[in-house]
């Protein structure tokens, strides 16, 4: 049995149908059903159940996008700092292996030699730092509070897009937003993501921190020529022209944009679709919403 919180969400919903087409049994513990965040019940139905493994996908990101997490702060903490720390500590007490769907948010631009972010760089875009969003901050400290936990994976997601249009998905914000902002970034895809999330419980790789993120980077522009290259869209796509503009005329909040290393996850065995790749792949068989 796998244990899912967080499964009404937009990548817990992909936990549920990746779950569902292996043929697995798993319970969508929901928030109301039974209160996840009191510790010591959490504790005492992990021990009386015994789940083979936990998947954490619970957290606050705020909606339409990081800027309400400014307006929610006391649930931003919660679900992105405090939580996560509960569980670890039900999961160790009753010896349950987990993993916990963390972000590469807490990351802004590269390494100084250009390169991606590994998973033993330090957080440059946390409270610690003193430049991020609050819900990056949040997410920063929930890695800080599971640091001295043995028994988890952290997965870093990254902006997750996929060919299903979706307002929590990169693409479909790309095609909505009146204005876009230029910038490098990695980003996941979320079917690979969530399966390969869940190879680090089934190959049993080595616990601890893991960039999820497709092989590469995009650039906004290179995105958007994608877009027109598949005739998803042929709109005149309008850009800021700067991120002191983005931020004077759009956001309430700074943004992280970054580029991440994923050469961990391969070495264990788990490849990803390089980015470019992906994302052409998801916009030749784009479903758009109906109205």
């Amino acid at each position: 049995m796998i244990y899912l919180l967080g499964g009404s969400g937009y990548v817990g919903a992909a936990y549920q149908a990746m779950l569902q087409r292996k043929g697995l049994p798993f319970r969508n513990l929901r928030r109301a059903d039974f209160d996840y965040t009191n510790q010591a019940a959490l504790t005492e139905l992990l021990r009386r159940e015994k789940p083979a493994f936990l998947i954490n996908a619970a957290g606050y990101t705020g909606k339409p996008n990081v800027d309400a997490c400014e307006l929610h702060k006391a649930d931003c903490v919660m679900g992105n700092a405090v939580l996560p720390g509960i569980i670890a500590q039900a999961c160790t007490d009753a010896g349950v292996p987990w993993g916990h769907v963390s972000s590469g948010c807490i990351f802004t631009g590269s390494r100084p030699d250009g390169s991606g972010f590994t998973e033993t760089d330090t957080p440059n875009f946390s409270f610690r730092t003193n430049n991020c969003s609050f819900y990056s901050g949040t997410k920063a400290l929930g890695e800080e509070v599971l640091s001295s936990y043995s028994n988890l994976f952290i997965w870093r997601l990254r902006i997750p897009f996929n060919q299903i249009d979706n307002p929590r998905n990169y693409l479909t914000k790309l095609l909505r937003y009146n204005t876009l902002l230029e910038a490098e970034n990695s980003i996941s895809q979320l079917e690979e993501f969530v399966e390969s999330t869940f190879a680090c419980w089934e190959k049993r790789v080595p616990f601890g921190i893991y960039n999820i993120t497709n092989p590469g980077y995009v650039t906004t522009r290179g995105v958007v020529e994608l877009i027109k290259k598949t005739g998803v869209s042929n709109k005149d796509f309008q850009f800021f022209k700067d991120e002191s503009q983005f931020m004077t005329l759009a956001a309430k909040t700074p943004r992280s944009n970054c580029t991440m290393n994923s050469t961990k996850l391969a070495s264990v065995g788990i490849k990803m679709t390089e980015v470019h790749e992906a994302v052409e792949r998801d916009l030749r068989r784009w479903v758009k919403a109906t109205a």
